[in-house]
C-alpha cells in the first residue's frame, strides 16, 4: 500500500507539529537544559578564572588540584607539565571545540542539504553523480580522509571547519536524499508542477522545509562527531596548533604523565565525554520528539 499523499496544508503544518513535540517533550527540554549548561560553561568559563592560559610556570609543573598559584588563586585542577593552569586552557579548549563543531556542522549540512535535495529531485544523471560521491568517500576511513585534508591545506581553525565539514556533508545528503525522493511524488509537489513553479521555487518552498525535522537530528547527533574529530586531530598534533589550547592536545600532552599526574589527562577526556555527552542526548531527544513513527509506536501522537 502506498502511503497517502500530503496536501500542500498538511505539508505546512508538518514541521509546525514538529516543533509542537519538542517544546512538549520532557526528555527534549532536559536535553536542551544539560546542553545549554555546558554551552554556556564553553562560552563564559574562560572568563571566569583570572589565570593565564599561557603563563609558565616550571617551578609549579604537574602540581595536583587545589595548588596555590604564584598570582594567588588556587590551581582548582592542577597543573600540566609546564606550569599551566589546566582548567584555564581546558575552558578555552572547550569554547574551541564547540566552535569548531557548530561551525563545522553548519557548513556540512548546507552542502549536503544541497546535494541530497538535488539529487532526489532531479534524479537520473544527477542522483548517480552525487551519490556515487556518497559511496566514495563512505568507502574511506574518516580519519584518513580528514588527515589527507590536512596535509593539502594545513592546520588552522578555519581548516579544520572545512575538513570536518568535507567528511561529514554525506549523512545530510543520504538522509535528505531520501527524504526528497519520498516527497517529490506527493500531490502537492505535483500541484506545484502544474501551476508552473519552476524547480528552485518548488525544492525552496515545499521540499526544504519537509526535510528539515531529519536534518536537525543528523546534526545533532554529527555535532557530537565533529567534536570527537577535531579533539582526535589535535591529539595527533594536526589539529589546533598551539599556543591556543585544545581539549585534544592537552589529552595528548597529559598521556605521557599518567602514573604521576592523572588529572593533566583525565581533566580534558572528561569535558570531552561530558561534551559529546550532551549532545548525543539532545540528538536522541530531538529524534524521539520529531520523528512521527516512534510518536505512533508511543502512541502519544
Amino acid at each position: 500500500m502506498s502511503a497517502p499523499s500530503l496536501t500542500p496544508a498538511a505539508a505546512t503544518r508538518q514541521p509546525v507539529h514538529g516543533v509542537r513535540r519538542v517544546f512538549r517533550s520532557r526528555a527534549v527540554l532536559a536535553a536542551v537544559g544539560i546542553f545549554v549548561v555546558v554551552a554556556a560553561v564553553a562560552a563564559i568559563g574562560p572568563a571566569l578564572t583570572t589565570l593565564p592560559i599561557d603563563s609558565v610556570q616550571l617551578s609549579l609543573r604537574n602540581k595536583p588540584p587545589l595548588t596555590p598559584s604564584v598570582e594567588g588563586p588556587l590551581h582548582l585542577l592542577g597543573t600540566d607539565f609546564l606550569g599551566r593552569d589546566v582548567l584555564a586552557r581546558m575552558l578555552v579548549g572547550l569554547r574551541i571545540s564547540l566552535l569548531i563543531g557548530l561551525s563545522a556542522i553548519l557548513l556540512g549540512s548546507l552542502i549536503g542539504v544541497s546535494a541530497g535535495v538535488v539529487a532526489g529531485f532531479y534524479g537520473s544523471g544527477w542522483d548517480a553523480v552525487i551519490m556515487r560521491a556518497v559511496d566514495v568517500q563512505l568507502s574511506f576511513p574518516t580519519i584518513l580522509i580528514a588527515i589527507a585534508w590536512v596535509a593539502f591545506i594545513g592546520p588552522s581553525l578555519v581548516s579544520i571547519v572545512v575538513i570536518i565539514a568535507l567528511t561529514g556533508w554525506v549523512e545530510y545528503a543520504r538522509v535528505t536524499r531520501g527524504s526528497t525522493l519520498s516527497l517529490r511524488e506527493q500531490a502537492f509537489v505535483e500541484g506545484a508542477f502544474a501551476v508552473g513553479l519552476v524547480p528552485a521555487a518548488i525544492m525552496w518552498r515545499h521540499i526544504l522545509p519537509n526535510v528539515l525535522s531529519p536534518v536537525i537530528i543528523v546534526a545533532t547527533l554529527q555535532l557530537g562527531r565533529a567534536i570527537i574529530l577535531e579533539s582526535t586531530l589535535s591529539f595527533l598534533g594536526l589539529g589546533i596548533q598551539p599556543p591556543m589550547p585544545s581539549l585534544g592536545s592537552m589529552l595528548a600532552d597529559g598521556r605521557r604523565y599518567l602514573d604521576t599526574a592523572w588529572w593533566v589527562a583525565t581533566m580534558p577526556g572528561l569535558a570531552i565525554m561530558f561534551l559529546v555527552l550532551s549532545t548525543n542526548l539532545l540528538g536522541d531527544a530531538l529524534r524521539d520528539a520529531l520523528d512521527p513513527r516512534h510518536t505512533l509506536r508511543d502512541g502519544s501522537g
